[in-house]
C-alpha cells in the first residue's frame, strides 16, 4: 500500500512542521490571528501533501501582506470636537510636532486631509471635514470623500451625536462600512464637574451620566445604542482609549491587524504587550519559514550575519519607541541626557563591541553554531529554534525597554 500525504511528509523530514502549524494558531483566538483563516488552510494542505515549496510560498506572500497591507481610518465630526488631536493621538505626535495635524483650526473646506502615521508607513489616517460644516447629504458626502478607500469610519464628538452624526453613521452602514462613535474631552467635563460640585463630585457616575446622555441621542432617533468611547486626547491611558483600540483591533481584516497594532503608543503595558504578542506571531511565521526552507538541500540556510541582526533589532526598537530618535525626544521631555536614559535599559547594548558585554557573545557563538548546518532534516527543527530564539532576545529585551520608559515617564508625571 502506499503511503499517506503526511507519512511521506514525516519520512521526508518535515512531518513534525505540519501539527506544530495547525497547533499554534489552534490554541489562538482568531480576533488576534494576523493572518486569515483562508490562508491557514492553505498553508495546512500544502504541508499535508509534503508541498514545502508551496506552503514556503504562501507563508512569504503572506509575510509580505502583512508588512504592506495599507490601512485607512477615516475620522469624522463636528468641528471643534478633537479630530485632529485624535488623529495625532493615533499617530503618537504631539501638536508642536513636525506633520502633526493642525489643533483649533476652524474647518473651511471640504477637503480630506491625509496623515501618514511616523512609524508605520502603510497606515493613514484622514481628517474628514464634519457633516454639520456642509449641506450635503450623508450618502452624497461620502462618496465626496471617496468612503469606499476607508477600513472604517471613527466619529467624533464632544458633546451629544447629532442627527447629522446619526444619519451619516447610517449612511455607512448602508455602505457595508464600520464606525465607531467617540466622546473626547470627558476630562475636561470631568474637571468642571468637580469644580462645581466639589462636596458630591462622583467620578463614576459623572463617565456615566456624560455616556448616558450620547446614548440617548440614538433612543431619540430611534436606533440601536452602540458603544460610546469616552475618551480624552491627553491622556490615552486613562478611559476607554485602550478599549478602542482593541475593538478595532478585532474588526480589521487579519493582514491588517499587525501593523495597525504596532502603531499604537505605549501608552500603559498592556498596549506594549498587545504589540509583543503580535510580533511574536510575526517572528514565529519567519521562523517557521526559516524551518521549511532548511528542509530542501537544495536551498540550505540563509546566513544570518550581525548587520542584518542590527536592522532587525533596530526595527523592534522603533517599533517600541527604544530607539535613537526617540530616546532623544524623551531626553529633552525629561532635561536629561540621551546616554542617562540608556543607561536604564538593555536593548542598545545588546549587539554592542565591548568584550565585557556576554549578551553579543552569547548571540555570535549561536549564529555560528547554526550557521553550520546546511540542509536536511536535522536542520529543520534547528534552524527555526535559532531564528525563534534571536529573535526573541530582541523583542523580550525591547519590550522591557519600553515598559521601563514607560514607568520613567508616570514618575515624572
Amino acid at each position: 500500500m502506499g503511503q499517506s500525504s503526511s507519512e511521506t511528509a514525516k519520512d521526508e523530514g518535515h512531518g513534525d512542521l505540519v501539527p506544530s502549524f495547525t497547533a499554534y494558531f489552534k490554541k489562538m483566538k482568531r480576533e488576534n490571528q494576523i493572518i486569515s483563516q483562508e490562508t491557514i488552510r492553505s498553508i495546512e494542505l500544502h504541508l499535508k501533501k509534503g508541498d514545502i515549496r508551496g506552503a514556503n510560498s504562501v507563508i512569504s506572500d503572506a509575510l509580505k501582506n502583512i508588512d504592506s497591507a495599507p490601512i485607512n481610518i477615516a475620522v469624522t465630526g463636528e468641528s471643534g470636537a478633537g479630530k485632529s488631536s485624535f488623529i495625532n493621538a493615533l499617530r503618537g505626535v504631539r501638536p508642536e510636532d513636525k506633520g502633526a495635524a493642525a489643533v483649533g483650526v476652524v474647518e473651511m473646506t471640504m477637503v480630506r486631509t491625509p496623515y501618514k502615521h511616523p512609524k508605520i508607513k502603510s497606515l493613514i489616517l484622514w481628517d474628514l471635514p464634519g457633516i454639520g460644516t456642509n449641506r450635503f447629504p450623508p450618502e452624497d458626502y461620502l462618496k465626496r470623500m471617496k468612503f469606499q478607500e476607508y477600513d472604517f469610519f471613527v466619529i467624533i464628538s464632544a458633546t451629544r451625536f447629532t442627527k447629522l452624526e446619526l444619519d451619516l453613521a447610517k449612511a455607512i452602514r448602508s455602505m457595508k462600512k464600520n464606525y465607531y462613535f467617540v466622546r473626547t474631552k470627558v476630562d475636561i467635563d470631568l474637571d468642571n464637574e468637580r469644580y462645581s460640585k466639589p462636596r458630591t463630585f462622583d467620578r463614576k457616575k459623572t463617565l456615566q451620566n456624560i455616556r448616558s446622555y450620547c446614548e440617548n441621542a440614538f433612543s431619540q432617533n430611534k436606533m440601536d445604542v452602540p458603544q460610546i468611547f469616552l475618551i480624552s486626547n491627553s491622556d490615552l491611558s486613562d478611559y476607554d482609549f485602550q478599549v478602542l483600540m482593541d475593538s478595532l483591533i478585532k474588526d480589521l481584516p487579519a493582514q491588517k491587524r499587525h501593523n495597525f497594532t504596532l502603531s499604537i503608543s505605549n501608552i500603559t503595558e498592556a498596549a506594549i504587550d498587545r504589540k509583543r504578542e503580535a510580533l511574536q506571531q510575526h517572528i514565529w511565521m519567519e521562523a517557521y519559514k526559516s524551518g521549511l526552507l532548511a528542509t530542501i538541500p537544495a536551498v540550505g540556510i540563509l546566513r544570518d550575519d550581525v548587520e542584518k541582526l542590527k536592522v532587525k533589532l533596530n526595527h523592534y526598537q522603533v517599533v517600541f519607541g527604544v530607539d535613537d530618535e526617540s530616546l532623544e525626544l524623551m531626553a529633552k521631555d525629561f532635561k536629561v541626557s540621551v546616554e542617562q536614559l540608556k543607561k536604564n535599559i538593555k536593548s542598545p547594548h545588546l549587539l554592542g563591541t565591548k568584550k565585557e558585554e556576554t549578551s553579543r557573545e552569547m548571540l555570535l557563538k549561536y549564529v555560528e553554531k547554526f550557521a553550520a548546518v546546511t540542509g536536511g532534516p536535522l536542520a529543520t527543527g534547528l534552524y527555526f529554534r535559532k531564528t525563534f530564539y534571536l529573535h526573541h532576545i530582541f523583542l523580550d529585551t525591547v519590550t522591557e525597554d519600553a515598559k521601563v520608559l514607560l514607568r520613567e515617564t508616570y514618575s515624572k508625571n
